[in-house]
């Protein structure tokens, strides 16, 4: 998937602006920037929630991708843990005889299956963070969008998510998800794209990015020095 000179604007607001992007399969893309760059807003574009404006969103002929997208908070319905599972995957149209098995699969792979009666709603905040994974794992897709997924974790939630994100890629599947943790996009990621103020600045590899000695544009290395926002 790739977007090309990809443009989106939101009344006078001008989010994302001239945006060029190659995901390569198999990656993990963090996507850093302080609040209000356009991370999210590039997040949804990928995924197909918002529409393209100016530019272009191109995918591989012949391939019909599956993607799955997590966010900071997650909605769940008023139901078991199990049956927000069921809920997803009817949506989706997968067939009635193999949801069953995929939802046990599941949530056994991230740590829910014994809580699979629970309402939903009663979990902590680190499991309903991990029911989310589950949904998104469910789908098998080939793309895995992430919205800040460890933001308002403590600790040993985040690390749980963590993991199970390291998982999917270790899977092959290409995850691409926003932090504004940079300890965090060094642990998680292959590459890194800094956003700032609707422009996608600079996109790295991780050790390119973070290598003292980096060739970056002054506005990403002021951006690692702390000289910038987090919020603009």
């Amino acid at each position: 998937m790739s977007l090309h000179e990809a443009g989106v604007r939101f009344g006078n607001t001008q989010a994302l602006r001239g945006v060029n992007l190659h995901l390569h399969r198999g990656d993990s893309l963090m996507l850093v920037g302080a609040n209000g760059s356009g991370k999210t807003t590039l997040l949804r574009l990928l995924h197909g929630l918002l529409p393209l404006q100016t530019g272009q969103r191109q995918v591989a002929a012949g391939r019909t991708l599956r993607v799955a997208m997590v966010f900071q908070r997650p909605f769940l319905m008023r139901l078991s843990v199990r049956w927000n599972l069921h809920l997803a995957l009817w949506l989706k149209g997968v067939p009635r005889s193999t949801r069953a098995s995929l939802c046990q699969e599941a949530l056994q792979r991230v740590g829910l299956g014994e809580l699979a009666e629970r309402q939903a709603r009663e979990l902590s905040g680190g499991q309903q963070q991990r029911l989310a994974l589950a949904r998104a794992w469910a789908m098998k897709p080939d793309i895995l969008f992430l919205d800040e997924p460890t933001a308002s974790l403590d600790p040993s939630a985040k690390r749980e998510v963590e993991t199970l994100i390291e998982d999917f890629a270790a899977a092959g599947v290409t995850v691409v998800m926003s932090t504004h943790n940079l300890g965090q996009a060094k642990r998680l990621g292959t590459r890194v794209a800094y956003l700032e103020a609707g422009d996608l600045v600079v996109e790295r590899t991780v050790h390119d990015f973070f290598s003292t000695g980096a060739d970056l544009p002054q506005r990403a290395q002021q951006f690692l020095k702390g000289e910038l926002p987090w919020h603009t």
